[in-house]
């Protein structure tokens, strides 16, 4: 049986996917630190079987890989990856390591508008792993860490000036999950007012590693006031779409 393979390197981690045509068989992830080219090669070793027909990469290190067939941007297999793992969607926003997109689609679900925030920390993982570094909190214990939190305001959006108020608000005595509640209701606000400028309809898809935090999601809502729906492959959705590409490219052929 032939599959597609598709590549997501980004700047935190880099994710990969065989497609048979109809579901995902196999997904891994790694992170990708200082070497993304070799990292895609871990990837691809990981993934590749001969039943590989087409291999498909996206992401800002897209070019890296010298076995790869096409290369296409990250907002347009996002957009095929979300609309695979939730069709009907309107609107898909994306928090990756490094950027903020926001993308429209069409009843066919395809790419109808963007906007991308690439300029700025704010709203982005790094800004995430800013405060867990500063908490002293791992990402995968945020939810403990915020239950039952109230909020603390966090006026400043500039990562650096963050980090210095969220250490003062620690020499104030605040508790550490009420800052980090407020940290996340200020990257979903701000999120949110990014993605309004497209003026979404609908039910919206989150995708990238913030979506597995349900905080994220149900501040991201709030904020939006339109459902916002996850998957357990959210973090996977661009390399799907790059694998769903690979194999639209087979079927052409054959």
């Amino acid at each position: 049986m032939s599959c597609a393979l598709g590549i997501d390197c980004g700047s935190t981690t880099v994710k990969g996917v065989l497609f048979d045509g109809e579901r995902v068989v196999k997904q891994e992830i790694v992170f990708t630190r200082a070497r993304p080219k070799e990292r895609m090669a871990e990837i691809y070793s990981r993934l590749y079987t001969p039943a590989v027909c087409c291999t498909v990469t996206t992401g800002y290190g897209r070019a890296l890989l010298p076995q790869a067939d096409k290369t296409v941007t990250e907002i347009t297999c996002h957009a095929r990856g979300a609309s695979f793992l939730h069709p009907h969607i309107g609107c898909v926003i994306d928090i990756g390591g490094q950027d903020c997109k926001a993308i429209s689609l069409d009843s066919l679900g395809f790419v109808s508008d963007f906007a991308m925030n690439d300029k700025c920390a704010a709203g982005t993982g790094r800004f995430v792993e800013m405060m867990c570094r500063i908490l002293d909190c791992p990402p995968d214990e945020i939810e403990r860490l915020v239950s039952g939190a109230s909020p603390v305001e966090i006026t400043s959006m500039c990562t650096v000036f963050a980090e210095s108020e969220i250490i003062s608000l620690l020499a104030d005595g605040c508790e550490r999950g009420d800052i980090a509640l407020g940290v996340i209701r200020s990257i979903c606000r701000r999120t949110a007012y990014f993605a309004q400028k497209l003026h979404p309809e609908g039910q919206v898809f989150f995708s990238g590693g913030l979506a597995g935090h349900e905080v994220f999601r149900r501040e991201l809502e709030g904020f939006l006031q339109l459902p916002v729906c996850v998957h357990e492959l959210s973090q996977y959705a661009g390399a799907i779409g790059a694998a769903l590409i690979g194999w639209e490219k087979l079927h052409r052929k054959g």
